[in-house]
């Protein structure tokens, strides 16, 4: 069993496999899991590590793995008023459900009462799977990320 122990930053060495895991697995610090070749791992990262598509973890051997963001059931919405697209992430935000922002578009794991009140708002919600990389928060990547030398 691999033993991922920390988030390093770019590397030359190809990693040993990927690891997809969806967004609420890529909030925990502790778990097992099973690499996308088959081989089992544990991760044992610092409390409050959250994990980003792309991002590469190290094993206590120095083997490399990246974790890719699996599809989810998202719900999404694209909105031309800015009036309305703010009014609606500030209700989203207000609920603290975590949101993914683009130009114009938001996503949000689906939830259908979620999705009655932004049509009552006048927004039109569809649903897609897709990988969910919601905003971190004003301070989640500068904390979390930091360089490992070898």
């Amino acid at each position: 069993m691999h033993e991922l122990i920390d988030k390093i930053q770019n590397t030359s060495e190809t990693p040993i496999s990927t690891l997809t895991l969806p967004l609420e697995h890529r909030q925990k610090s502790r778990q097992r899991v099973v690499l996308d070749n088959g081989d089992d791992a544990g991760i044992f990262l610092r409390r409050g590590t959250v994990l980003f598509n792309n991002d590469l973890l190290i094993s206590k051997e120095e083997k490399i793995v990246r974790v890719l963001a699996a599809d989810e059931l998202l719900s999404v919405v694209t909105c031309a008023d800015p009036l309305l697209f703010a009014r609606a992430c500030y209700h989203l935000g207000n609920r603290h459900m975590p949101l993914q922002i683009e130009k114009d578009t938001f996503y949000y794991l689906h939830d259908h009462v979620l999705d009655g009140m932004l049509c009552g708002m006048g927004l039109i919600v569809a649903q897609i799977s897709a990988p969910f990389e919601p905003e971190s928060g004003a301070y989640v990547r500068g904390v979390a990320k930091h360089n490992h030398e070898h």
